[in-house]
């Protein structure tokens, strides 16, 4: 039976504003990623969404991001490997005491929006990335785009690496995700979606835009849930996942 992580980008709810779905998508992922602050979140926001998870037994984990409320960390900002590490450390730690607070543990780190593209593309920020994992806690798990600078900086160090890969986001040759401000960069279609999440599981490859097939290592799968239909899409993939016979566990349980 083939075995696959799913998490989805949650806690990004702030002050007054409330954003996704949470309590219901923790229901179905195995693994969550929390916003830290700095791209959406805030700390009444970390530690109720922190409270839930652990409710539910989903697994946790920091999504420090770029200082970027204003554009919800997805806008690409000029910093050094420095200020990677000490964002990193910042926001993780953050985390880490709510988590704490609450009798439990983080399991992993995923970088958000810009933050991590660029380092899946930058060695040097990937590596300053890594460094300050690894320096938090030489167990936590790194997540990071399949075969990616990130990825290769989390092995280098001695990490545990997840390879990512995005049930609704199309792939360029070069095995990178096509820019959200470019057609095409979205998959809404549902069937379309599980198909492509099933080859890449079972085959290890996709189809690129261009009609490529690309080979892809999967770990763990991105669904995101904060757009309208979020949670329905969720269920669905959920579901077909199951049927395909493919098993849902978080990357950090035996």
């Amino acid at each position: 039976m083939f075995t696959i992580d799913l998490n989805s980008d949650l806690g990004e709810s702030f002050g007054a504003y409330t954003l996704g779905q949470d309590e219901e998508i923790l229901e179905i992922v195995t693994s969550a990623n929390i916003a830290c602050g700095f791209h959406a979140g805030d700390p009444s926001t970390m530690r109720k969404t922190v409270e839930i998870a652990l409710k539910k037994g989903t697994a946790i984990g920091a999504h420090p991001s770029l200082p970027d409320l204003q554009g919800f960390g997805r806008r690409h900002m000029a910093i050094t490997p420095e200020e990677a590490y000490d964002l990193v450390i910042y926001q993780v730690g953050a985390l880490m005491a709510f988590v704490r607070a609450e009798g439990g543990t983080v399991q992993h780190v995923k970088p958000h929006g810009a933050f991590y593209h660029m380092a899946n593309h930058d060695a040097a920020l990937a590596e300053a990335i890594a460094k300050a994992v690894y320096r938090i806690d030489p167990d936590l798990i790194l997540f990071g785009q399949s075969g990616s600078q990130l990825i290769m900086a989390g092995e280098k160090i001695g990490l545990r690496v997840a390879n990512e890969v995005f049930a609704d986001r199309t792939y360029q040759e070069d095995g990178s995700l096509t820019p959200r401000s470019s057609l095409n960069a979205v998959i809404h279609d549902l069937e379309q979606a599980v198909q492509q999440v099933t080859r890449i599981i079972k085959k290890g490859e996709v189809e690129a835009l261009s009609g490529k097939v690309i080979k892809v290592k999967a770990d763990t799968i991105c669904i995101h849930g904060d757009g309208p239909q979020a949670l329905d899409i969720a269920k669905r993939l959920r579901d077909r996942l199951l049927e395909e016979q493919i098993h849902l566990k978080a990357v950090g349980k035996s």
